[in-house]
């Protein structure tokens, strides 16, 4: 089995070992990760779905020598306590072995409740979000162009960085003043409105450089590394002098709240995101700064300054 490529995200070493493995040694593993392969592809799933799923149902099989699907209730939730209590298992390698059951029952027609899998409810933290004045220190202080691009980018159009890595210099249609996302989360497209100085910004930076074929890859058109971008961020938001923990999905949550704050009607905010759910996207009605004038400290109520 040849390694897959994943988009924008780092294959875990012992994958295509462990897939291989189970292939080779459970009996029907082989056909069941065809299966699989073949079902997230068709229902337009991640590649990083078949990477996580496979390898942890590959690590269940070979740990009983059995089909995942034959075990018994009691052998499932054994090997769930195990990993559980190993120390040197992350919280998502237990998660992923529990998607991954659910997603073969679901793909094969059986009840996953049959395995007695348990829930997954993760603590709820809300996201970090950056003021102006930080958001104006991080694009400050970029010593490149094509850095403080792609901060503007991040923060103005509220992009993913597997969305950065892809654009090419033609989903900037800079005379509309709109961007064409292609194929982002869930393979869908969208347009957002880039504004007068990201297509100033985008103009300036095609003047002195020459995409061979993305827009901040490399000269023989080698898209950028999810790594890269995550760079970029990191060392503005060192230099700039802030304390918060800043990721690039930091700067698509500030795009969200700030334009929520700013009175954009929160289903104009889930379209421009790009998001299934409108759940998902009243998350920002947690951190967004209430409207002044409607909402107000009790306190100054109390002695009359309202």
């Amino acid at each position: 089995m040849q390694q897959q490529r994943t988009t924008g995200r780092k294959v875990p070493n012992d994958y295509v070992a462990i897939v291989q493995q189970a292939c080779e040694k459970v009996k029907g593993f082989a056909d069941l990760y065809w299966e699989l392969k073949r079902s997230i592809s068709i229902n337009g799933k991640s590649q990083s779905c078949l990477v996580n799923y496979s390898r942890q149902l590959a690590h269940l099989a070979l740990h009983y020598d059995r089909m995942p699907l034959d075990l018994d209730p009691d052998q499932v939730m054994d090997y769930l306590h195990f990993i559980k209590c190993n120390g040197n298992v992350s919280p998502s390698f237990f998660n992923f072995t529990v998607h991954g059951m659910r997603y073969v029952c679901k793909m094969r027609g059986l009840e996953y409740k049959q395995y007695s899998l348990p829930g997954l409810k993760g603590p709820r933290k809300l996201p970090v979000i950056l003021n102006g004045s930080e958001i104006k220190a991080m694009l400050r202080v970029c010593t490149y162009p094509k850095h403080r691009l792609i901060i503007g980018l991040c923060y103005g159009c509220g992009l993913r960085a597997s969305e950065i890595q892809y654009l090419k210099p033609a989903d900037a249609d800079l005379e509309r003043g709109m961007l064409h996302i292609r194929q982002g989360k869930g393979s869908k497209d969208r347009c957002l409105p880039l504004g007068e100085l990201l297509c100033r910004g985008i103009q300036q930076y095609l003047i002195g450089t020459v995409p061979a074929q993305y827009l901040f890859g490399s000269s023989d058109g080698v898209a950028m590394t999810r790594a890269g971008v995550l760079y970029v961020v990191k060392n503005a938001k060192k230099k700039a002098g802030i304390t918060k923990d800043v990721h690039t999905h930091t700067l698509r949550h500030t795009y969200a709240t700030h334009l929520l704050e700013q009175g954009v009607n929160i289903l104009i905010i889930k379209d421009l995101l790009g998001h299934k759910q409108i759940e998902t996207t009243m998350t920002y009605l947690h951190v967004a700064k209430p409207m002044m004038g409607n909402v107000f400290s009790p306190l100054d109520s109390l002695y009359g300054l309202v």
